[in-house]
């Protein structure tokens, strides 16, 4: 049974010392405590992933964190890797926010994270799906603008019909390319 620590700082101006301490004050090995000096935003990050792979599933090992936007980049990212910790059997305890997982009360309040996040997502999507109807509603058709006007699409039928012009010289033409040309001519865009 380890107490494995995570630490993570954003720019190089910070200091991980604080987060070490107080991951050493609450058990975890100095020699097994992970720091990465990177941006929250980053997927990558290597001291978690050694970390991670010295985590040993269902022997009691326990992933320390000082606080929980040191380990997840947002809260549906948070919940994502304490879930797998949990599969693992591994538990995951957060120092300031007093969540333990080896606990029920511990338990109980990531659950509680974990059900704010899917209700996160739910409303990012209601509202995206409204904003789409309501752009519908007005006119507004979502993607990339057509390569070719209604205007542009005649002038081209007319080039290669009365002007007897290859679809390489309209497509030139009208500085697009044969493809876009031809789909254009047959509808699709």
């Amino acid at each position: 049974m380890a107490m494995i620590g995570y630490a993570r700082v954003s720019t190089l101006e910070q200091n991980e010392a604080l987060q070490v301490d107080a991951l050493i004050a609450a058990g975890c090995d100095p020699a097994r405590i992970y720091v990465d000096h990177i941006t929250g935003s980053s997927t990558k990050r290597p001291a978690l992933d050694r970390a991670w792979e010295y985590l040993r599933p269902r022997e009691g090992d326990t992933l320390v964190v000082w606080r929980l936007d040191r380990l997840g980049r947002s809260l549906a990212h948070l919940v994502q890797l304490v879930s797998q910790l949990a599969a693992d059997e591994i538990e995951f305890r957060s120092l300031s926010e007093s969540i333990d997982t080896a606990s029920p009360t511990g338990r109980l309040t990531f659950h509680l994270f974990a059900a704010f996040a899917e209700f996160e997502r739910d409303l990012i999507r209601e509202r995206t799906a409204a904003g789409v109807a309501a752009a519908r509603a007005r006119g507004r058709q979502g993607g990339r603008p057509r390569a070719l006007s209604d205007a542009q699409i005649e002038q081209a039928h007319r080039m290669m019909r009365e002007d007897n012009l290859s679809a390489t010289d309209v497509a030139g033409v009208l500085r697009v390319s044969r493809a876009t040309l031809y789909r254009a001519i047959q509808g699709g865009t």
